[in-house]
């Protein structure tokens, strides 16, 4: 008997039973549509976080906090940047330093105090900092400023009872500068207070471009970012470390505030990672975080999927009842086949390859109807959230996702579970007398 010819008679004797074969096609399908869609939560949630992360950060990025000495650890000088810079791998190593007074910034007839940010620029370029608009300093006295830094400013003529801010505690549009601040020059001015007697600095700047915004819609950036030749004439002006106003309460400060390496790859991350951590650095990177989600999500999807399993393991019962009677009802097309020579093995086969259709078939339906729920879930749910709880989910929030690797595991489940629902009714199908078989056909 070729395959041929066992599929004809598997499907004819489909046929005659095809409300009870309906049924139970269709307690696979739920099965294998429950488990897809419950570990497609999973799967969903996954991908978001691993992508908020990337569009967080740099994944090549590593915060560099510090080096471990016998006293402890202390931040990173320019002789631990020479040494990180030499690290093979390493594309770029960034640092930053912050001012230790808020200057007074000054541009048309608008003012307004902001925290500012010493960055070395040179590396900023090698490490692709990003910006909205213009580009990155060339020159000593050139600035870069984030994309907030506007709500800083207010017109410097504004009367003392002026409702300034809106609901949200921003700064309302028509008090806001509203010409490009590209190109144009803005006045920075420090102060240095000696015996009780304040001494202003003004030091003009040329804003070249504006930094990307945050990735998360909470955080604001209202910085404005100088050159290390700027720092040193803020420093011969207060004769102070990094521009503290009152000298006499000033402490001693080495070191950079904010230190970060960047890979060449992805695949560098860890490795360099683990050789700082060896070199008594304090390192920290997106890709520690990116593992330990991976970890968590890998045995939170495994855990989704066993439990899906269970519904396709109660639908298997129904398979067995299917093929039991099945087997019953053919006793005496059982009985002929053995007369005339069909092999065990070939019997058995023909009522394998009915539950495996069965299951295949569960399993293409299933599979179809759980891409349906999960379109919808990510549709309904996210209005569902904002309708009920007034709250806006993050772009691109997916609460379900199916790729092709659960889709194959869902089919490979349902298959295994349905071939073996099918083994003990395939093989009493092989036990049947043929001398009973043929008397029950007379």
């Amino acid at each position: 008997m070729t395959f041929k010819d066992q599929w004809r008679f598997v499907r004819n004797n489909m046929k005659r039973s095809k409300s009870r074969i309906f049924m139970t096609v269709l307690a696979t399908a739920m099965g294998v549509a429950f488990l897809i869609v419950l570990a497609s939560v999973g799967f969903g949630l996954h991908t978001t976080f691993i992508d908020d992360i990337i569009r967080d950060r740099s994944v090549t990025q590593m915060q560099i906090g510090g080096i471990e000495k016998e006293d402890g650890y202390a931040p990173i000088t320019d002789e631990e940047i020479e040494e990180l810079e030499k690290v093979e791998g390493m594309k770029a190593v960034t640092r930053q330093q912050t001012l230790r007074q808020t200057p007074l910034f000054n541009i048309d007839d608008y003012s307004g105090n902001t925290e500012t940010v010493v960055s070395h620029f040179p590396s900023e370029l090698k490490a692709g900092m990003e910006l909205t608009e213009g580009d990155l300093p060339e020159e000593p006295y050139e600035a870069v400023v984030g994309p907030h830094f506007l709500e800083n400013l207010y017109p410097e003529d504004l009367p003392a009872d002026a409702e300034i801010y809106d609901e949200e505690g921003m700064l309302k549009e028509e008090f806001k500068y509203d010409e490009s601040l590209i190109g144009q020059e803005i006045e920075m001015v420090v102060e240095q207070n000696v015996d009780g007697e304040t001494e202003e600095h003004p030091i003009t700047l040329t804003i070249t471009g504006i930094v990307e915004p945050p990735s998360r819609g909470w955080m604001q950036d209202r910085q404005v970012y100088i050159s290390e030749e700027v720092l040193a004439e803020v420093e011969t002006f207060t004769e102070t470390t990094r521009g503290a106003i009152h000298p006499e309460v000033e402490e001693e400060i080495t070191g950079y505030d904010n230190v970060y390496g960047y890979a060449d790859t992805l695949e560098e991350v860890q490795e360099i990672s683990n050789y700082l951590s060896e070199q008594n650095y304090l390192v920290y990177s997106a890709a520690n975080e990116l593992e330990y989600l991976n970890t968590f999500f890998t045995i939170a999807k495994a855990g989704l999927i066993f439990i899906g399993t269970i519904a396709i393991i109660i639908a298997s019962i129904g398979i067995f009842n299917t093929m039991t009677m099945a087997v019953t009802e053919r006793t005496s097309d059982i009985g002929i086949m053995k007369a005339i020579g069909a092999h065990p093995k070939k019997i058995k086969q023909i009522f394998l390859l009915e539950s495996s259709y069965i299951g295949l078939l569960g399993a293409t339906i299933g599979t179809i109807v759980a891409y349906v729920i999960s379109i919808l879930l990510n549709i309904g749910l996210p209005w569902i959230i904002e309708s009920a709880f007034e709250q806006e989910l993050p772009e691109g929030f997916q609460f379900s996702s199916i790729p092709a690797s659960l889709i194959l595991i869902a089919a490979v489940i349902c298959l295994i579970v349905t071939i073996i629902s099918g083994l003990k009714p395939a093989k009493r199908a092989t036990q049947i007398d043929v001398l009973k078989a043929m008397r029950r056909e007379i």
